[in-house]
């Protein structure tokens, strides 16, 4: 899924696709306006307010058992989104990259809601 930054919105490339955003708030929406949780001191959020893990100032998150779940590289003013084995999933600007990984968590957890 490739994601773009424009302001504070993290969309995906395909309009047909689900696009999720970030509002000033700090909050991921989904295209329907659902929160889907929120970034706070670090930790990741359910929209309930369940801790979901952690996003590291070194681009990284981690789920609540410690286990690598999304990392990041720089390249000049964008920032790759990549898997634990290094797989790349996205490309946003460099100051959304914690965003950025949080959102694609947030989708990747409604689309298995979803599926069940």
């Amino acid at each position: 899924m490739l994601l773009a930054a424009q302001g504070l919105f993290a969309q995906a490339s395909n309009k047909n696709q689900r696009q999720l955003h970030i509002n000033e708030k700090g909050e991921v929406l989904n295209d329907r306006g659902t929160k889907l949780g929120f970034i706070k001191n670090g930790k990741v959020y359910d929209a309930n307010g369940n801790l979901m893990g952690k996003a590291k100032k070194n681009g990284r998150y981690y789920n609540n058992n410690g286990v690598l779940v999304l990392k990041t590289k720089n390249k000049g003013d964008e920032c790759e989104i990549l898997d634990p084995k290094g797989h790349k999933l996205g490309i946003v600007h460099k100051n959304y990259k914690l965003h950025a990984c949080d959102t694609h968590c947030f989708f990747k957890k409604e689309t298995v809601r979803e599926e069940n």
